[in-house]
């Protein structure tokens, strides 16, 4: 990985994952964004360069730590999920700064043609502290509003949230980022100048777009045949406490863990239908059965599927982790008939003479480990050790 030291930052390209590092003051005149695109604030999630409704260009920031509102970049398909920045109660949708932005962007990207001239650059970084400056930043890309397939319906939209009783709405924005592995400083100077948009040193992934209104975004394969056990542990401590809450919960009583694994995966993914929580004492090697939903509401094909349940020592407070092992999953892999998947659902991680087994031999099996239930209860909304335990005792009670 390449890592651009703080005094370079003036002079440097943008290049997709890049560590572009940060100073060592211990304020805000460490932030390194605001030294490579000149004209933006050091500051804040969004970073607009430019007066009036029209900018020159967007810095779009996240530390993808926020539970309540979790951005995310899906590498595979080159799609970017931002909210806006009315994050509190006690503001109308459009009275903040960020969420004006992406209106007028997303207006501009649905009128007219020659309108996407008008569509600022977003440039995409997140947090990334290194030893030599915690405000450190990682450069994943130029993007645009919008994505392929998505309808002008559902590429923004005001989602509701909750908090402490009181009703509010933000913004939830699909992106683009763009198949441009660099971005030329000539390009960067020219946007800060105000006529780069449509410069001849743009990207030509840019150019096409404002053009022709196709978007050719960066999507990449994994190569990466299993996640290492790390990958399947929860990775910030709020993660860490709700996966705590769930195994501490169910230790005591580790069938009951059987539905709410099953209640997990249909969080998971609303096409997922329960049929049956098998009785322990004769669910062969089953503890859930249900079906998969695809093709037409009206016209369905289901593919069945059966669900297992470890509820294993996570390796909390320095304990051994109990891992779901080879005989775990050759267990539920004699279970499935054909035409049939499996789901195995642990709070610890599968260990990974079993993952390469599965992944190898190609047997139909997803794998949900601590991380994944953590990951799932939070965009649900239950994104807090407090809100899990509510939940279990709600819907899962032990007595």
């Amino acid at each position: 990985m390449r890592i651009v030291p703080a005094n370079s930052l003036a002079s440097t390209d943008l290049l997709i994952d890049a560590v572009y590092e940060g100073g060592t003051a211990g304020n805000a005149a460490d932030d390194p964004i605001s030294k490579v695109l000149r004209g933006v604030g050091n500051q804040g999630g969004f970073r607009e360069a430019g007066r009036g409704p029209d900018k020159k260009f967007v810095v779009l920031y996240t530390s993808g730590e926020d539970n309540d509102w979790p951005d995310k970049l899906d590498l595979s398909t080159g799609q970017f999920i931002y909210f806006g920045d009315n994050k509190k109660p006690g503001h109308e949708l459009h009275k903040t700064p960020g969420n004006q932005i992406l209106r007028r962007a997303f207006e501009l990207l649905h009128g007219p043609a020659e309108l996407r001239a008008k569509v600022p650059p977003f440039f995409i970084f997140k947090k990334y502290p290194t030893t030599a400056s915690s405000r450190s930043v990682q450069f994943k890309g130029l993007a645009v509003p919008g994505f392929p397939g998505l309808p002008s319906t559902a590429d923004l939209v005001a989602v509701w949230k909750t908090t402490k009783g009181q009703r509010f709405q933000n913004y939830r924005a699909a992106f683009t980022v763009l198949d441009v592995p660099m971005i030329a400083r000539a390009w960067l100077l020219e946007l800060a100048a105000g006529n780069g948009a449509g410069s001849v040193s743009a990207p030509a992934p840019w150019q096409d777009w404002v053009k022709s209104g196709q978007a050719k975004a960066l999507a990449s394969e994994n190569t990466t045949a299993i996640r290492s056990a790390e990958q399947q542990r929860p990775d910030t401590p709020t993660k860490m406490a709700i996966l705590r809450v769930v195994f501490e919960y169910f230790e005591p009583a580790p069938i009951a863990f059987e539905a709410f694994a099953a209640r997990v995966f249909q969080m998971h993914d609303p096409r997922v239908i329960i049929d049956i929580i098998t009785r322990g004492s004769v669910d062969g090697g089953r503890d859930a059965i249900g079906r998969y939903l695809l093709g037409l509401t009206d016209d369905p094909v289901y593919a069945e599927f059966s669900l297992e349940a470890k509820c294993y020592q996570p390796a909390f407070d320095g304990k051994v982790p109990t891992t779901v092992g080879v005989r775990d999953v050759s267990r539920l892999i004699s279970r499935i008939r054909h035409r049939q998947f499996g789901v195995l659902v642990t709070t610890s991680v599968v260990a990974p003479q079993a993952y390469e087994e599965v992944r190898e031999d190609r047997h139909p099996i997803i794998f949900l480990s601590g991380k994944d239930i953590a990951d799932i209860l939070i965009a649900n909304g239950f994104n807090t050790p407090e809100l899990v335990s509510s939940l279990l005792n709600t819907e899962f009670p032990l007595t």
